[in-house]
């Protein structure tokens, strides 16, 4: 083979090499591009999310404030039962005492 056939077949190897290259490098550099974009975008998702999951979570967990009117007394009155039965049993209070301290604090 010539010389100068040999030499154009490499000038095209060279060019297809190099032509290669430069869109491997355009191609790369896309795929960062858009990479940092898609991150860029999750982020925001991520900040919506968070700015209104405290506003969600206070509506689900906080009760409504019948419901803590009506826990309050309840614990309170289970409390004093449980004093007068500790007082009963421990022989602070008779039986007719106890019955009665009982049924007053059922009434009320």
């Amino acid at each position: 083979m010539p010389r100068a056939r040999r030499m154009m077949r490499r000038r095209r190897v060279a060019r297809v090499a190099v032509g290669s290259a430069v869109m491997a490098g355009t191609a790369g550099a896309v795929h960062h591009h858009q990479e940092k974009k898609w991150a860029a975008q999750d982020a925001e998702a991520q900040q919506e999310q968070y700015e209104q999951e405290p506003y969600e979570q206070e509506q689900e967990c906080a009760p409504p404030p019948e419901q803590e009117a009506a826990a309050a007394p309840e614990e309170d009155m289970t409390t004093k039962l449980q004093e007068l039965a500790q007082l009963h049993e421990s022989g602070a209070l008779t039986d007719e005492e106890f019955a009665a301290a009982k049924q007053k604090l059922l009434a009320d």
